[in-house]
């Protein structure tokens, strides 16, 4: 098998149902999603599955459901599957709700980093926030778009940083806030992200 097949050479792609400019939006979108799956496979090469058999099972449920988000925005076709459900969203906002528990009470805005895990965790939470400017981006331009990948897209950078947080805390290095934050935590830990 050869991986190169040289019909990109003139700037073009193939999608399912037709070909597309490397730059389309449509492209930009699915290949920032891939981008978020390749920082969860290296936070999950991070992970020791003694400590972490949770999050290492959910990031690799979420590694074949961003496919799935993928594969669906690369649909051009007037007949779609759609693969990705409502499902996988309920799952995240339920493991949310006990991650967030487990890390300490949060007041002010904190840097991303800690633990390697930690870090590439919160770098998989911006690519994602990218992926959600583009599929809202694509969302404008075509109205044909179905807006689970956009809840999926949204409800998965905020369990990123619930879990980046989690992961920190089970490995005893704190976050650091940031320094010139105001509280803008309060009362409780179940305040989401965004």
């Amino acid at each position: 098998m050869r991986l190169y097949t040289k019909s990109g050479d003139k700037g073009q792609t193939s999608v399912i149902g037709g070909r597309l400019d490397k730059d389309d939006i449509r492209v930009e979108a699915y290949g920032t999603i891939d981008e978020v799956n390749s920082f969860v496979g290296k936070a999950i090469s991070e992970l020791d599955n003694a400590i972490f058999p949770d999050i290492v099972a959910d990031l690799e449920k979420i590694q074949h459901e961003l496919f799935d988000c993928g594969s669906e925005l690369s649909n051009i076709k007037d007949e779609r599957d759609h693969k990705l459900t409502e499902e996988p969203i309920t799952y995240l906002e339920d493991k949310m709700d006990e991650l967030i528990d487990e890390a300490s009470e949060l007041e002010r805005f904190i840097l991303p980093g800690g633990s390697d895990a930690s870090a590439s965790i919160h770098i998989a939470r911006t690519v994602a926030r990218r992926a959600e400017r583009m599929i809202v981006s694509l969302m404008k331009a075509e109205d044909d778009i179905s807006p689970v990948p956009l809840k999926y897209v949204n409800r998965l950078s905020d369990y990123f940083f619930a879990a980046a947080r989690v992961i920190n805390a089970r490995l005893n290095v704190p976050d650091v806030e940031y320094a010139r934050s105001a509280k803008v935590f309060r009362g409780s830990n179940k305040k989401k992200e965004g």
